[in-house]
């Protein structure tokens, strides 16, 4: 009982820190802590109730940098996706999705740290918008899958030349629009029990100091190590994600 407390508590802890400081990252960093004391079942609504709640506190601190205009091709692609994502499920085989995530998240992350000036060619704005909305669509259809809508547009925003609010705004605008439609769908679908609300009293505590924690270190940090720590960040859960499939 305590072991599964203290897994709880330090994966919340954890995965706040990660959230407050980079904007995404709850549910890569505390879904393999909770997995360890958890039934996926529980882990699951879990790791989105403590999401909506990071994204939701740490919100105000970029408010000024959101653009609708910006993140709308993002959400609405989302939003589209996720349905799409969830329907596939069935017919997705987990450990290869994983798999293939992870090499793709690796290989990207690592050509990007190799080259920290990497950037989009300009081009019409009506095709960078459709882009966009693509970007959000493949961001949906994995949040659908597997929970993992964050990946695309982080990587994404990284490659346009954004300030990290203006970047930050983007994909935190778009995590928590996907998250609140999840978080929703799952009590809609009696996903979010009793037990879910109780482990959720036990988590958010974590969740709100470690998200504190990485607000204030959000703020004392450059655009260049911001973007070091978000690569590295997608870095280190890809190669998660390929280990757990070996």
């Amino acid at each position: 009982m305590l072991t599964s407390t203290l897994l709880i508590t330090g994966g919340a802890l954890a995965g706040g820190l990660v959230s407050g400081l980079t904007g995404f990252g709850t549910g890569l960093t505390a879904l393999p802590i909770w997995l360890l004391a958890l039934p996926p079942a529980l882990a699951s609504p879990l790791v989105i109730i403590c999401s909506v709640t990071s994204q939701l506190q740490t919100l105000p601190s970029i408010w000024h940098a959101i653009d609708l205009r910006r993140s709308a091709p993002f959400i609405v692609g989302g939003l589209l996706g996720v349905p799409v994502g969830v329907a596939a499920l069935p017919y997705v085989s987990p450990r290869l999705f994983e798999g293939g995530l992870g090499v793709i998240l690796v290989t990207l992350c690592a050509m990007l740290l190799l080259n920290g000036q990497a950037r989009l060619p300009r081009t019409h704005p009506r095709i960078a918008l459709f882009a966009d909305g693509l970007v959000g669509l493949g961001g949906g259809l994995l949040g659908g899958i597997a929970g993992l809508s964050g990946p695309l547009p982080t990587l994404w925003a990284g490659l346009q030349g954004w300030t990290k609010d203006e970047r930050r705004a983007v994909f935190q605008s778009f995590n928590l629009s996907i998250l609140a439609v999840a978080l929703v769908s799952q009590a809609i679908s009696g996903l979010v029990t009793a037990e879910v609300v109780s482990l959720a009293w036990q988590a958010l505590p974590g969740t709100i100091v470690g998200s504190w924690l990485g607000r204030r270190l959000y703020h004392r940090i450059n655009v260049v190590v911001f973007n070091r720590i978000v690569l590295l960040t997608l870095l280190a859960a890809g190669a998660n994600m390929m280990l757990r499939v070996l």
